[in-house]
C-alpha cells in the first residue's frame, strides 16, 4: 500500500485525538518542570526538551509503523512476545534500579522500559491466538492458553517490583471475554474483589452472616421451578468463606507496610486519626496534594505557569504519574474536562473501530489497545483525584517518558495501520 493510500485511509479522528493528548501533555510536563533558570524549550537537557525529542522520535516510529505491511504485525507477532520476555527477564541481571523498580534498562542516552514493549507485544499475541482456526475460547485448554499469555509478562514484572505495570496486564482478559469467554469468569473475579474489600473493611464474621442471610434469601424468594442448581451455589458460598478467612493473613503477612497504609488510606480503615494523619503524610502525601493542587484550581484554573502548588514541589512526580494534578491547577474543571472528553472520544471512536473490523486478528488486537489505554486512564485519574490507591502509573500520551510514550504511540498506531488494510479489503 502507497504512502499516499494509507494517509487517505488513515482514521484522522483517531490522530487528530493523538496529537491533541501528547501537544497539551507536553504543554503540562512544561509548566510541571518549568525553571526561571532555563527557557529555551529546545534543551534536551531538561525534561520538557527531553519529552520533545521524544515526541519526534514517536513521529518518527509513526512513519515506519504505516509503512510496514499489515500481514507484518500479525506474522511477527509471537516473535515480538518472545523478545519482549527475553528482556524482561534480563531485567534480573542488567537491569537499572529506579525509585526501588529495577524495571529499566540504561542505554545512556535513554532508559528503556520493557514493560511497555510486552504490553504491545502480549496484546499482539494473544490477538494472534484467539484468532487462530484452531483456538475455541469455549474450550478449557485454550482459556488455560490464552490466560497464560497474558500471566507470563506480569509474573515476570510482579518481582521488579513494578505490580502497577503488571495489573495492566490483566485488563487484556476483557479481549477474552470480547471473543466468548464465559460470564461466569467474571462473576468469580468480581467476587474475590468484594469479599477482599468486604472483609477488610467489616471482617469475616459480618461477611459470613451477609453470606448466609443472602443464601436464605435466594431460597425464599427463588421460584419453585427455578433450576438453579443448589449444590455449586452452596459450594461458591464456602469458597468465598475460606477465602474471606484468608485475607487477613495475607494482607498482614504478605503485604508490605506501604501496601496495608495505601489500603488503610483508601478504604478508610485506620481509625485511629493521629495515624491516619501520618499516613496522609508518608504514603498518602502524593494524592493529598495532588486533591489539594486540583481543588485550588477551581473553575477555570490559575493560569498556565501560575500554579503555585506545582511550582513549589507540593506533589512528587507531578510530570509523570501526577500530570492530571497540573492540568486541574492551571486549567481548572475547564481544562481537565477537556481532556477526560478527548480519551472518552478517543475510547469510544476505537470502540467503532475495532468493531468494523472484518479480520479477527485486527478486531482483537484493537480491544486489546482499548483495555490497555484504558485501564491506564482509569487507573490514574482514580488515584489522583483520591479515589483509588497510589499504584504508579502512567497517564497514555501524556505524562512524561520516552518509553511510554514510544510504545503508546506503537500500540495505537498499529491498529490505525491494521484498520487501513479493512479499507483496503472494502474496495
Amino acid at each position: 500500500m502507497s504512502g499516499r493510500s494509507v494517509l487517505k485511509r488513515i482514521d484522522w479522528l483517531t490522530v487528530f485525538i493523538y496529537i491533541a493528548l501528547v501537544l497539551i501533555g507536553w504543554v503540562n510536563i512544561y509548566s510541571s518542570t518549568f525553571t526561571e533558570v532555563e527557557l529555551s524549550i529546545f534543551n534536551f537537557g531538561t525534561l520538557h526538551g527531553k519529552q520533545l525529542f521524544f515526541i519526534g522520535a514517536s513521529l518518527v516510529s509513526i512513519v515506519i509503523i504505516l509503512a510496514m505491511e499489515t500481514s507484518f504485525y500479525e506474522r511477527f507477532s509471537s516473535v515480538f512476545y518472545i523478545a519482549s520476555l527475553i528482556l524482561l527477564l534480563g531485567l534480573f541481571i542488567f537491569g537499572k534500579t529506579i525509585a526501588g523498580a529495577t524495571s529499566w534498562y540504561d542505554l545512556g542516552f535513554f532508559n528503556l522500559q520493557p514493560s511497555e514493549l510486552a504490553k504491545v507485544a502480549t496484546a499482539l499475541a494473544l490477538a494472534k491466538y484467539l484468532s487462530d482456526i484452531q483456538t475455541d475460547i469455549k474450550r478449557g485448554k485454550d482459556q488455560l492458553y490464552a490466560f497464560l499469555i497474558i500471566l507470563i509478562p506480569a509474573i515476570l514484572i510482579i518481582p521488579q517490583p513494578d505490580p502497577g505495570s503488571a495489573l495492566v496486564f490483566f485488563s487484556l482478559v476483557f479481549v477474552i471475554f470480547r471473543e466468548g469467554l464465559p460470564l461466569y469468569y467474571l462473576g468469580i473475579g468480581f467476587l474475590v474483589v468484594l469479599v477482599f474489600v468486604t472483609t477488610l473493611m467489616f471482617g469475616t464474621v459480618w461477611v459470613s452472616i451477609a453470606t448466609v442471610l443472602l443464601i436464605l434469601l435466594f431460597f425464599l424468594l427463588k421460584k419453585k421451578r427455578s433450576k438453579i442448581p443448589i449444590l455449586p451455589l452452596i459450594s461458591i458460598a464456602i469458597a468465598a468463606l475460606l477465602f474471606s478467612l484468608s485475607v487477613n493473613f495475607v494482607f498482614n503477612n504478605v503485604f508490605e507496610q506501604r501496601h496495608r497504609d495505601r489500603f488503610s488510606l483508601w478504604l478508610r480503615l485506620e481509625k485511629d486519626p493521629n495515624k491516619l494523619e501520618q499516613i496522609r503524610k508518608t504514603i498518602g502525601y502524593n494524592s493529598y496534594q495532588s486533591e489539594k493542587a486540583i481543588e485550588s484550581g477551581g473553575f477555570f484554573g490559575k493560569g498556565f505557569l501560575e500554579g503555585t502548588r506545582t511550582k513549589g514541589d507540593f506533589v512528587p512526580e507531578q510530570h509523570t504519574d501526577y500530570i492530571f494534578s497540573t492540568v486541574g491547577e492551571e486549567w481548572g474543571f475547564v481544562g481537565t474536562t477537556t481532556v477526560v472528553i478527548l480519551f472518552t472520544v478517543l475510547f469510544l471512536r476505537l470502540v467503532f473501530l475495532a468493531e468494523r473490523q472484518k479480520s479477527d486478528f485486527s478486531r482483537m488486537y484493537g480491544y486489546g489497545v482499548i483495555s490497555i489505554l484504558l485501564i491506564h486512564y482509569f487507573i490514574n485519574v482514580g488515584m489522583v483525584i483520591g479515589v483509588l490507591p497510589t499504584i504508579g502509573i502512567p497517564l497514555p500520551f501524556f505524562s512524561y517518558g520516552g518509553s511510554g510514550l514510544l510504545f503508546f504511540t506503537a500500540l495505537l498506531f498499529i491498529f490505525l495501520k491494521l484498520d487501513t488494510n479493512r479499507l483496503k479489503e472494502e474496495f
